[in-house]
């Protein structure tokens, strides 16, 4: 059986059972792999996450919408599944442990992504389609990160466009029943204008419902971010806050290390969530794949400072395209995720034994 399914006020969730955990997992003799002690759902969500032992709650979403909504490529929603396996069959070892981690599943959007299939980004009329179907999606994703959120666990959501950071915002700021600060490494601010949902204004939108206290960007670049975005951050300096790449790597203004602190410590006065587009690594695939960006190292430097150095709430990895719509697939991916998620662990289990 591939996967249960779960209703929370709505079809909202794809449950992966135990043997869809199982069948992903290389097993080796004398050897035990992360995914052989992962944690699983068997039939009641909610009963079953609050009573768990694992403190990590791994989800996937398998969409690419927000970002056709945003006039991008397709491929987001192939990140989940590689990803996944990857870190599965990592090595269980003194360093990290599968007990902590459940498996939940899938996002459903099975249906959605169906009824996007044949939309045109060339035409108004679906383009204003496309956008209503990621509010559905926000919907969805924000009852299941709520529900997460609640019972004290951490999710790592992985996959789907960045229009997905408006759900994990909403729906742990519903949770916590305060609004919350967010970290984001990305090329791009995501502040557009309110012109209906896609991936490039799920921040902004999130401001505006006052789900998001403060807002930190690390490393966007100059000059892929529109005058009206970087207008917002002026005006609203005091919770909105950039560096640049340029300004770090090009020009050398201050060193990443200085850049990176001076990010965490503008959004460390209240819970976090914790974003990175992959956009921003150079050369990985993704919705906006980037020839001149930050390198894997300083991705995992960024995740594991950010994780330990703030109250995270939640870890996002967005917009990876291991099968973008024009390429073959790119199996790297799915094992950088993995590293990601791993050291995003680590972090937070680190802070737990001072």
């Amino acid at each position: 059986m591939f996967a249960l399914y779960l209703n929370i006020m709505n079809k909202v969730l794809k449950l992966y059972s135990k043997e869809t955990v199982k069948n992903l997992v290389r097993t080796r003799q004398n050897e035990i792999k992360i995914g052989e002690n992962v944690n699983s759902v068997l039939n009641d969500f909610v009963d079953e996450l609050k009573n768990s032992i694992a403190q990590f709650v791994i989800i996937g979403i398998p969409e690419d919408i927000g970002v056709r909504a945003n006039y991008g490529r397709g491929g987001a929603n192939t990140a989940f599944k590689p990803a996944l396996e990857s870190f599965l069959n990592l090595q269980q070892n003194d360093f990290l442990k599968g007990e902590t981690i459940l498996v939940a599943g899938e996002v459903f959007v099975d249906d959605i992504m169906e009824q996007a299939q044949h939309l045109n980004t060339k035409n108004k009329n679906d383009i204003t389609h496309l956008r209503n179907l990621v509010s559905e999606i926000d919907n969805r994703l924000t009852t299941v990160i709520q529900q997460i959120i609640t019972v004290n666990k951490i999710p790592i959501i992985i996959g789907g466009g960045h229009n997905n950071a408006y759900g994990n915002i909403k729906g742990t700021s519903q949770a916590l029943n305060k609004k919350i600060n967010v970290i984001n490494c990305d090329p791009h601010l995501d502040f557009r204008l309110a012109e209906g949902r896609h991936s490039g204004n799920g921040f902004s939108y999130a401001f505006t419902e006052n789900y998001l206290d403060k807002y930190s960007v690390f490393a966007m670049h100059e000059q892929y971010n529109n005058q009206q975005s970087i207008q917002q951050f002026k005006e609203n300096n005091s919770q909105l806050y950039f560096n640049t790449y340029e300004s770090i790597f090009v020009r050398e203004d201050i060193d990443f290390k200085t850049a990176l602190h001076q990010s965490i410590g503008f959004v460390k006065n209240n819970s976090c969530g914790i974003e990175l587009d992959l956009d921003a690594i150079t050369n990985v695939p993704s919705s906006a794949k980037t020839s001149s960006g930050i390198s894997p190292l300083q991705a995992r430097q960024y995740v594991y400072q950010c994780a330990v150095q703030l109250n995270c709430t939640y870890l996002h990895i967005a917009e990876g395209a291991p099968i973008l719509s024009h390429i073959k697939a790119d199996n790297k991916t799915g094992k950088l995720i993995a590293y990601l998620i791993s050291d995003f662990i680590k972090a937070i289990s680190a802070k737990k034994l001072f």
